[in-house]
């Protein structure tokens, strides 16, 4: 089974995102993680690079300023990463550079994606999420924090 994941950043340090925390807790379930990395004003680009240079496949990037409005930037970014995976994978992981897998839950995705690699009405896979809010020690609990997402994507999926 071939597992490719993804994400997009950009300006990681002045904005302090953790992206290598976030690609970290992806690569135990990937062969391949593919990076778009948006020309930043920081040193985003060599800290993606330093993650984990077997597995890791940068794609630099301009993000289109004419897109900011409603995340369709990101979306146009996502996409980017998307479209860079091989078309011999079965699974793609999307990660956002503010999200993380807790490591408890690899095993679990991982037997989905062997369990599931096959189906053809499967798309993807559902996750549950955790929402801080400010600091670890607030859990964000609200009708407009969404408490699942799906992540985990069969390589046929069109964003």
């Amino acid at each position: 089974m071939k597992v490719v994941g993804f994400s997009i950043i950009k300006n990681a340090e002045i904005f302090d995102y953790p992206v290598c925390e976030a690609i970290h807790s992806i690569l135990p379930l990937c062969d391949e993680v593919v990076v778009a990395v948006g020309k930043s004003t920081d040193q985003t680009l060599e800290l993606v690079r330093a993650i984990h240079p077997q597995k890791i496949k940068i794609i630099e990037t301009v993000w289109d300023e004419n897109l900011r409005e409603g995340g369709r930037v990101l979306a146009a970014e996502t996409n980017k990463a998307f479209q860079a995976i091989a078309k011999d994978a079965d699974w793609c992981v999307y990660i956002q550079a503010d999200e993380i897998v807790h490591e408890d839950s690899l095993k679990a995705i991982q037997e989905s994606m062997l369990k599931w690699k096959d189906d053809k009405r499967v798309e993807g896979l559902l996750f549950n999420f955790v929402h801080f809010y400010g600091s670890y020690n607030y859990v964000a609990d609200a009708f407009n924090w969404y408490r699942k997402e799906i992540r985990g994507l069969e390589e046929t999926t069109i964003l």
